[in-house]
Protein backbone atom coordinates (compact mmCIF):
# COMPACT_ATOMS: atom_id res chain seq x y z
CA UNK A 1 0.00 0.00 0.00
CA UNK A 2 1.34 3.78 -0.93
CA UNK A 3 2.16 5.72 1.68
CA UNK A 4 -0.45 8.98 1.44
CA UNK A 5 2.74 11.36 0.76
CA UNK A 6 2.96 9.74 -2.64
CA UNK A 7 -0.15 10.55 -3.56
CA UNK A 8 -0.54 14.49 -2.24
CA UNK A 9 0.07 16.91 -5.19
CA UNK A 10 2.83 19.36 -3.74
CA UNK A 11 0.96 22.32 -5.21
CA UNK A 12 -2.23 20.84 -2.73
CA UNK A 13 0.23 20.81 0.18
CA UNK A 14 2.13 24.04 -0.36
CA UNK A 15 -0.50 26.12 -0.91
CA UNK A 16 -2.21 24.61 2.12
CA UNK A 17 1.02 25.07 4.18
CA UNK A 18 1.02 28.82 3.04
CA UNK A 19 -2.55 29.90 3.37
CA UNK A 20 -3.14 32.64 5.54
CA UNK A 21 -4.76 30.32 8.66
CA UNK A 22 -1.73 28.35 8.50
CA UNK A 23 1.27 30.14 7.71
CA UNK A 24 3.60 27.34 8.25
CA UNK A 25 5.72 27.01 4.92
CA UNK A 26 6.07 30.89 5.85
CA UNK A 27 6.70 30.33 9.60
CA UNK A 28 9.37 27.10 8.44
CA UNK A 29 11.09 28.80 6.07
CA UNK A 30 12.06 31.50 9.03
CA UNK A 31 13.16 29.22 11.28
CA UNK A 32 15.34 26.72 8.84
CA UNK A 33 17.76 29.63 8.43
CA UNK A 34 18.38 29.50 11.96
CA UNK A 35 19.10 25.62 11.30
CA UNK A 36 21.25 25.97 8.36
CA UNK A 37 23.45 28.25 10.11
CA UNK A 38 23.63 27.54 13.81
CA UNK A 39 26.30 25.13 13.63
CA UNK A 40 29.77 24.87 11.64
CA UNK A 41 28.68 21.82 9.47
CA UNK A 42 30.00 20.89 5.58
CA UNK A 43 26.80 18.46 4.71
CA UNK A 44 23.24 18.67 5.91
CA UNK A 45 20.28 16.12 5.00
CA UNK A 46 16.74 17.23 5.26
CA UNK A 47 14.23 14.76 6.22
CA UNK A 48 10.86 15.42 4.58
CA UNK A 49 12.84 17.66 1.80
CA UNK A 50 9.18 18.11 -0.42
CA UNK A 51 9.61 20.76 -3.03
CA UNK A 52 12.68 22.58 -1.17
CA UNK A 53 11.21 25.29 1.19
CA UNK A 54 14.11 26.94 3.03
CA UNK A 55 17.41 25.87 0.89
CA UNK A 56 17.65 29.12 -0.39
CA UNK A 57 19.13 29.71 3.20
CA UNK A 58 22.06 27.07 2.50
CA UNK A 59 25.58 29.21 3.87
CA UNK A 60 27.79 29.46 1.21
CA UNK A 61 31.07 26.90 2.21
CA UNK A 62 28.19 23.96 2.61
CA UNK A 63 29.72 20.53 0.98
CA UNK A 64 26.51 18.85 0.52
CA UNK A 65 22.73 18.95 1.02
CA UNK A 66 20.96 15.81 0.95
CA UNK A 67 16.90 15.81 0.31
CA UNK A 68 15.35 13.35 1.40
CA UNK A 69 11.72 12.26 0.45
CA UNK A 70 9.39 9.27 -0.17
CA UNK A 71 7.63 11.29 -3.28
CA UNK A 72 9.76 11.26 -6.52
CA UNK A 73 7.89 14.55 -7.83
CA UNK A 74 8.41 16.43 -4.68
CA UNK A 75 12.10 15.54 -5.01
CA UNK A 76 11.86 16.80 -9.12
CA UNK A 77 11.12 20.17 -8.60
CA UNK A 78 13.23 20.83 -5.82
CA UNK A 79 15.80 19.71 -7.99
CA UNK A 80 14.36 22.12 -10.78
CA UNK A 81 13.85 24.98 -8.29
CA UNK A 82 17.13 24.98 -6.73
CA UNK A 83 19.42 24.53 -9.72
CA UNK A 84 22.47 26.64 -8.57
CA UNK A 85 22.52 23.74 -5.71
CA UNK A 86 23.35 21.52 -8.17
CA UNK A 87 26.84 20.96 -7.71
CA UNK A 88 26.18 20.03 -4.19
CA UNK A 89 22.68 18.84 -4.14
CA UNK A 90 21.83 15.16 -3.65
CA UNK A 91 17.70 14.05 -3.59
CA UNK A 92 17.37 11.08 -2.38
CA UNK A 93 13.58 9.07 -2.77
CA UNK A 94 13.92 6.73 0.01
CA UNK A 95 10.76 5.83 2.52
CA UNK A 96 11.95 6.40 6.16
CA UNK A 97 10.26 4.12 7.67
CA UNK A 98 11.89 1.09 6.42
CA UNK A 99 13.96 -0.22 9.12
CA UNK A 100 16.82 -1.59 6.36
CA UNK A 101 16.93 1.76 5.14
CA UNK A 102 20.56 2.68 4.14
CA UNK A 103 21.31 7.17 3.76
CA UNK A 104 24.72 9.08 3.77
CA UNK A 105 26.25 10.53 6.88
CA UNK A 106 25.63 14.20 7.60
CA UNK A 107 27.37 16.54 10.18
CA UNK A 108 23.86 18.02 10.50
CA UNK A 109 19.89 16.34 10.09
CA UNK A 110 17.07 19.02 9.84
CA UNK A 111 13.51 17.28 10.23
CA UNK A 112 10.61 19.22 10.37
CA UNK A 113 7.40 18.33 10.26
CA UNK A 114 8.39 14.53 9.66
CA UNK A 115 8.62 12.58 13.09
CA UNK A 116 4.95 12.80 13.10
CA UNK A 117 4.58 10.28 9.90
CA UNK A 118 7.07 7.94 11.10
CA UNK A 119 7.11 8.07 14.80
CA UNK A 120 10.27 8.05 17.34
CA UNK A 121 11.85 4.50 17.16
CA UNK A 122 11.87 4.69 12.98
CA UNK A 123 13.84 8.37 13.80
CA UNK A 124 15.99 7.07 16.02
CA UNK A 125 16.88 4.25 13.49
CA UNK A 126 17.42 6.99 11.01
CA UNK A 127 19.43 9.10 12.82
CA UNK A 128 21.74 6.11 14.37
CA UNK A 129 21.99 5.55 10.06
CA UNK A 130 23.41 8.88 9.67
CA UNK A 131 25.23 10.02 12.97
CA UNK A 132 24.93 13.51 12.55
CA UNK A 133 26.91 15.72 15.51
CA UNK A 134 23.45 17.62 15.30
CA UNK A 135 19.97 17.22 15.05
CA UNK A 136 17.39 20.14 14.07
CA UNK A 137 13.49 19.21 14.79
CA UNK A 138 10.37 21.14 14.24
CA UNK A 139 7.42 20.05 15.82
CA UNK A 140 4.15 21.16 15.60
CA UNK A 141 2.10 21.60 18.78
CA UNK A 142 -2.14 20.96 18.46
CA UNK A 143 -4.81 22.54 19.40
CA UNK A 144 -8.50 20.20 19.50
CA UNK A 145 -8.80 21.39 16.09
CA UNK A 146 -6.71 18.15 15.01
CA UNK A 147 -3.27 18.09 13.72
CA UNK A 148 -4.06 18.96 9.96
CA UNK A 149 -5.37 22.91 9.97
CA UNK A 150 -8.31 23.65 8.56
CA UNK A 151 -8.06 25.43 4.60
CA UNK A 152 -9.59 24.79 1.29
CA UNK A 153 -6.88 22.19 0.22
CA UNK A 154 -7.67 19.89 3.76
CA UNK A 155 -9.54 16.89 2.13
CA UNK A 156 -6.37 16.44 0.11
CA UNK A 157 -5.08 15.29 3.69
CA UNK A 158 -7.03 13.14 4.66
CA UNK A 159 -5.45 9.60 4.82
CA UNK A 160 -2.47 11.08 6.54
CA UNK A 161 -4.62 9.85 9.96
CA UNK A 162 -3.19 6.45 8.88
CA UNK A 163 0.68 7.50 9.49
CA UNK A 164 0.23 9.79 12.36
CA UNK A 165 1.67 9.88 15.08
CA UNK A 166 1.72 12.38 17.88
CA UNK A 167 4.78 14.30 19.30
CA UNK A 168 5.31 15.81 22.42
CA UNK A 169 8.57 17.71 23.57
CA UNK A 170 8.91 15.58 26.30
CA UNK A 171 8.80 12.30 24.73
CA UNK A 172 10.98 13.52 21.59
CA UNK A 173 13.84 14.41 24.60
CA UNK A 174 13.70 11.14 25.56
CA UNK A 175 13.77 9.30 22.32
CA UNK A 176 17.01 11.21 21.53
CA UNK A 177 18.96 10.55 24.39
CA UNK A 178 17.84 6.60 24.55
CA UNK A 179 20.04 7.19 21.14
CA UNK A 180 22.97 9.30 22.52
CA UNK A 181 21.84 13.01 21.32
CA UNK A 182 21.30 15.59 24.46
CA UNK A 183 18.63 18.73 24.05
CA UNK A 184 20.93 22.12 23.32
CA UNK A 185 17.96 24.14 22.62
CA UNK A 186 14.11 25.25 22.26
CA UNK A 187 12.63 27.74 20.43
CA UNK A 188 8.76 28.53 19.47
CA UNK A 189 6.83 30.14 17.03
CA UNK A 190 2.97 30.58 17.35
CA UNK A 191 0.77 30.19 14.48
CA UNK A 192 -2.25 32.34 13.48
CA UNK A 193 -4.57 29.03 13.89
CA UNK A 194 -3.37 28.48 17.78
CA UNK A 195 -1.00 26.07 16.97
CA UNK A 196 2.45 26.47 17.32
CA UNK A 197 5.80 25.47 16.17
CA UNK A 198 8.13 24.29 18.13
CA UNK A 199 12.10 23.56 17.45
CA UNK A 200 14.07 21.24 19.42
CA UNK A 201 18.07 21.24 19.08
CA UNK A 202 20.21 18.32 19.98
CA UNK A 203 23.75 17.69 19.56
CA UNK A 204 25.39 14.04 19.96
CA UNK A 205 27.98 13.27 22.86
Amino acid sequence: MKNPWEKINLSDYENHMSSGTVMQLQAMNHMMKGQFNAHPVHTVMILGVAGGNGLEHIPPGMEKVFGVDINPAYLAECAKRYTHLADILACICADLTDENITLPQADLVVANLLIEYIGYRRFQNVITKTNPLYVSCIIQINTDDGFVSDSPYLHAFDDLNEVHHPVRETELIMAMKEVGYFQASQKEQPLPNGKKLVQLDFERR
